[in-house]
């Protein structure tokens, strides 16, 4: 598992089940794995399932430009807002710092394999009941210090106790932590079927010094920099407006094999902006390098100026690999209204995807059918061999459309005008116990009438958003739209305040202990989890523990599919859409590897080219006045002369006309 936090695309955080019915869930799934021997393995690195591609004398990964220079700086924006750098916290808008580091790192060569980072070997048994780490000498916090086993054991209470719930949902089946000299840590599992748990809590756990903490406030948001590790550490900043980032020069790490060809820019500054489109104009104007674009309006309609033409700003769109989750329109089923799976299901008739695809989207997306969207994992077809083998237990307990029908979202015409979903939606709703009064639907019991509120962060959103309210009016839905800051956005999705919002849960190419996050009915009732939709099913929990503890490649796949399977049978989202690519537009003095990479435009790769900015910078100083075109914000000179020859035709005729009266006599 690689937890990923889903870019936001197209605008790209019930009761408490009590610990039995969990840990019945739990042994429910579990999976006797045979152990590949009775021995202890040491090694650079660890693979889920499988070998480690690289050997231990790999010098970097294959992907890289091992010559990449250094230098240069990469401006870049970001939507909203911050108010703190300790982003371990629920609370608080955190910006990244680029000093944290973990025990282990990912590549992009590989499913699920880590490599040693401030650990530079990794100690297993076959079993995988427990793991321990030996750290580099020479790994360094930045005031020099030695990174020790101490810090890794501080870092996981402190983390586990006073920071967000996600490390506690991570880290629950470790049993105990122990430093067992300066450089070798040591965590034991309690749970031994979860082959996931040496990954975890190496490439998870945020090493923290220990030293720099025992004298502040761990619990509270701070605008000081925090003590780092890592490539960068912050220079300079300012509230909420912009952070600027410097490269260590003496970064300790800077000559392993898993950092050759990386972080190769001097400077990373990150500017704030209220909305995307301020983002737009800064980029286009020279004040931001790169923006990956995430809306398909603005990159069919937004960059049509001469930098583009001439080819100094480069539009690109680079394929990736990656999953590319599931973004949907998230109902809250705490909410009363929600709660049913056949009001769920009728609300989907109502958004015409593929007239929004058509009209606001220039036809650039493709439809949802799938929590592992892009990816193997994607369940497809119904049912069969090892899936149907996992899902037949449950059988009484799940609708039962997931064993005969392949689950797909309801399509149009794209009219505009779905007359027939709208009826097939209506009969869902009267099913459900809702019918219309005086052009309103209320509840027949209750006579309260269907209102709720979409939440929004994302001004851009509202056109999209707007068309599926009218469709919802056709049906009597009183739905409204509600933009708010980034602040109260963050803050409401902590507390699950809100009836319906537009989110996306990325995932990877190895989903594992991340799903107990998403789906479970623990964070269900858990605050800053990121299950969002309240899903709470102890059927799903049971798939959640198989996804976790499979054994092989294979049965990874099929307890994904299955689990995908049951959540888009439970109607927790109606599906957005999706894009296999990156959108990328740039200023043409970075260069990147020649290598495609999985997770498309990663610019921890790319690097400054001087020779390319000033190529640029010369040929920019060479465009004289007369070669200038319109660039949204000034008229074209034709304009400009068409206008002038009408003013002066204009003071002609009023002279001419002047000069015909003559003068006025006096009477």
């Amino acid at each position: 598992m690689r937890f990923v936090n889903g870019r936001f695309r197209e605008s790209a955080r019930p009761l408490v089940v009590g610990c039995a019915i969990f840990v019945a869930a739990t042994t429910a799934a579990a999976q006797e794995c045979a152990p590949t021997g009775d021995g202890v393995n040491r090694a650079h690195a660890i693979a889920m399932h499988g070998d480690p591609k690289y050997p231990a004398d790999f010098e970097h990964f294959d992907y890289v430009n091992p010559n990449a220079p250094k230098g240069g700086v990469l401006r870049q924006g970001a939507l909203g807002t911050f108010d703190s750098f300790n982003g371990f916290l629920p609370k608080g808008n955190s910006a990244s710092t680029g000093s944290v580091e973990t025990l282990l790192t990912a590549n992009e060569d590989e499913p699920f394999t880590l490599y040693g980072l401030i650990a530079e070997r990794i100690e297993w048994p076959d079993d995988r009941s427990w793991v321990i780490f030996d750290l580099r000498e020479s790994a360094r916090w930045h005031d020099g210090k030695p990174i020790t086993a101490g810090d890794v054991v501080f870092s996981f209470n402190i983390l586990t106790t006073e920071g967000s719930p996600q490390f506690r949902f991570m880290f629950q089946d470790v049993g105990s932590v122990e430093a067992l000299s300066d450089r070798r840590v040591k965590f034991t599992f309690s749970d031994t079927t979860n082959r996931e748990l040496p990954l975890i809590v190496g490439s998870q756990l945020p090493v923290l010094p220990e030293h720099y903490w025992q004298d502040r406030e761990f619990g509270e948001t701070t605008l000081e920099p925090p003590l780092g590790s890592g490539p960068y550490r912050v220079r300079r900043f300012e509230a909420g407006r912009y952070v600027e980032l410097e490269r260590v020069e003496d970064y300790w790490g800077a000559e392993l094999p898993v950092n050759v060809g990386r972080n190769n820019f001097d400077t990373i500054r990150t500017e704030y902006f209220r909305d995307a489109t301020a983002i737009r104009l800064a980029l286009k104007s020279g004040d931001l390098d790169l923006r990956l674009e995430n809306q398909a309006k603005a990159w069919a309609l937004d960059y049509e100026v001469p930098a583009v033409r001439q080819g100094w700003l480069k539009m690109e769109t680079v394929p990736h690999g990656q999953p590319t989750g599931m973004q949907g329109f998230i109902y809250n089923t705490r909410r009363e209204i929600f709660s049913d799976a056949r009001v769920r299901e009728a609300l989907a008739y109502a958004f015409d995807f593929e007239w929004t695809n058509k009209n606001l989207f220039f036809g650039q997306y493709s439809r949802t059918e799938s929590y592992f969207s892009n990816s193997e994992l994607a369940s497809r077809g119904v049912p069969e061999g090892r899936e149907l083998e996992i899902l037949a237990p449950y059988r009484d307990e799940l609708p039962p459309r997931v064993f005969t029908e392949a689950y797909d979202p309801p399509s149009t015409d794209g009219s505009g005008w779905p007359r027939d979903n709208l009826r097939a939606a209506f009969a869902l709703l009267d099913e459900a116990g809702w019918h219309v009064v005086d052009d309103q639907l209320v509840n027949k019991a209750s006579g309260q009438p269907f209102r709720f509120q979409f939440l929004l962060v994302s001004p851009d959103f509202e056109r999209i958003v707007l068309p599926f309210i009218r469709n919802l009016k056709r049906l009597g839905i009183e739905a409204t739209a509600r933009v708010v800051d980034s602040t109260q956005y963050v803050n409401r999705l902590r507390s699950f305040d809100y009836d319906m919002v537009v989110f996306v849960w990325g995932q990877s190419d190895s989903p594992g202990n991340e799903q107990r996050i998403f789906w479970s009915s623990q964070a269900a009732s858990s605050p800053d989890s990121r299950n969002f939709a309240g899903v709470n099913d102890p059927v799903i929990d049971r798939l959640i523990e198989g996804v976790i503890e499979a054994c092989s490649r294979e049965d990874l796949v099929a307890w994904t599919r299955a689990l995908d399977r049951a959540l888009l049978w439970g109607f927790y989202v109606i599906p957005n859409w999706h894009l296999r690519a990156d959108r990328v537009i740039y200023w043409d003095k970075y260069d990147r590897p020649d290598a495609a990479v999985k997770s498309g435009v990663s610019t921890d790769l790319w690097w400054y080219d001087e020779e390319k900015a000033t190529s640029l910078r010369r040929a920019m100083e060479r465009l004289s006045p007369e070669d200038e075109e319109t660039d949204g914000n000034a008229p074209p000179w034709g304009t400009v002369l068409a206008w002038l020859a009408g003013f002066a035709f204009i003071a002609w005729l009023v002279i001419a006309r002047a000069m015909r009266r003559g003068p006025r006599r006096d009477r």
